[in-house]
């Protein structure tokens, strides 16, 4: 992404913001693992999505004045020589100024003094926070700790939520985020086909994995988009299981959802194979009912579409294949097969945190994933693809990823050398 991207995102934000606000952003901190190792840090997505900085303990203060004219500040990490020593480079203000399109800049041990004579200063009723909260118990990040001041140092502004904002920015994707999503399909499909080549019966899952993850090397550091969910056997019964130790006997089923990411994108593609590279009458039956019903969408999804019938239509069309193949005895008992929803936003988040849209538009990218459990016939996998809305239509971003039984079938022939 260039910087006329991020400077982009934030224009539409600062018009969307009341006259009279100050609008406060964090990139995020750091979350400790145990003694003197943290997590690796991950950038607070709306964040990023803003600025393009990737960096720990950052933040951006925008003020909007009552005649609509924004300034805006980013705080940076001073530089440290020995912390950098450690940790790696920090951003350094010219940098941010260059590749980001910020101007002023600042550091971090302004920003406290720099808040308190903006709140106290009599020009701002306004202050916009980033407030999401997965769930109620997640742990407090840096802006829900700054509520709690606000709330009894300065109660006479008024407390916004810029997320709800930004959710609509991010809804819609723009050419340059489609363009990355491109990529990370064109790596999501190496990784993918790498595994189908591989497989063999008595294959752990770890193994599958690190064929995954050494794919994903050859393009990156940044690694997988979201940790990997690959199984085999009864352990494709765990929708989102991440342990890798089990093991893929002749006949299972393996399961992978999984995705790369190119330039801040993201991709979530699931496919399902037989280990030993041929389905079984069963494992062909049950897989051509979800690939019918995949190809049944990415034939009716177009603008003005209802957002919720994308699960629903997944729904009641596989219920009905279901039930026309025999292994399902009433499209009514559909649930027993069909654990999940079928439809969830991809982007700068693998589940992308956007405004909900009761009708689907151009330019939406969100995943059509068919999920198909059958537990007495030992079955289960699940075909996920992600979907491009278009003027006219949509278009499958992940088709170049084998998914019907022939292609599937043919890839897994193409043996993966430094396996046999």
């Amino acid at each position: 992404m260039k910087n006329e991207f991020y400077r982009g995102n934030r224009r539409r934000l600062y018009a969307m913001l009341e006259p009279g606000s100050i609008l406060v952003l964090f990139s995020g901190t750091q979350v400790r693992k145990t003694n003197d190792e943290f997590y690796p840090f991950y950038t607070h997505r709306n964040f990023l999505y803003l600025t393009g900085l990737e960096s720990c303990d950052l933040a951006l203060l925008a003020l909007k004045d009552q005649n609509g004219e924004v300034n805006e500040r980013i705080y940076l990490l001073p530089p440290d020589l020995m912390a950098e020593r450690w940790t790696g480079r920090r951003i350094k203000p010219d940098e941010a100024v260059e590749l980001y399109g910020i101007e002023n800049v600042r550091f971090v041990s302004a920003f406290e003094q720099d808040l308190h004579a903006l709140a106290t200063g009599g020009g701002y009723s306004h202050i916009y926070l980033d407030l999401y909260r997965a769930a109620p118990t997640d742990r407090d990040t840096p802006a829900h700790r700054l509520l709690g001041r606000l709330k009894s140092d300065y109660p006479y502004l008024k407390i916004e939520n810029a997320d709800a904002l930004i959710r609509k920015l991010r809804l819609i994707k723009q050419p340059c985020e489609i363009e990355a999503i491109r990529q990370a399909e064109k790596i999501t499909a190496e990784g993918i086909k790498a595994m189908m080549r591989a497989s063999k019966p008595g294959m752990y899952e770890y193994q599958y994995k690190a064929v995954w993850d050494y794919v994903l090397g050859q393009y990156g550091p940044q690694g997988p988009a979201f940790p990997s969910i690959i199984s085999a056997g009864k352990n494709n019964f765990c929708i989102h299981y991440n342990s890798y130790t089990g093991i893929a006997n002749d006949g299972d089923m393996v399961l992978n959802d999984v995705g790369a990411w190119h330039d801040h994108m993201m991709t979530d593609v699931s496919r399902g194979w037989p280990c030993n590279g041929k389905y079984t009458e069963k494992q062909k039956l049950l897989f051509n009912c979800a690939l019918a019903t995949s190809n049944h969408m990415f034939e009716i999804i177009k603008p003005g579409m209802a957002m919720r019938d994308v699960d629903g239509e997944i729904h009641r069309y596989c219920a009905e294949r279901l039930v026309e193949a025999g292994a399902l005895d009433d499209v009514k008992n559909v649930a027993k097969l069909m654990w999940h929803g079928g439809a969830h936003h991809v982007g700068f988040d693998v589940h992308d945190v956007v405004a909900a849209p009761e009708k689907i538009g151009p330019n939406m990218v969100f995943c059509v994933d068919v999920g198909i459990y059958h537990k007495d016939w030992g079955i289960g996998f699940r075909l996920e693809d992600n979907c491009l809305v278009t003027e006219t239509g949509c278009e499958n971003l992940s088709a170049a990823t084998p998914r019907t039984v022939e292609e599937i079938e043919d890839e897994m022939r193409k043996r993966f050398v430094a396996f046999d």
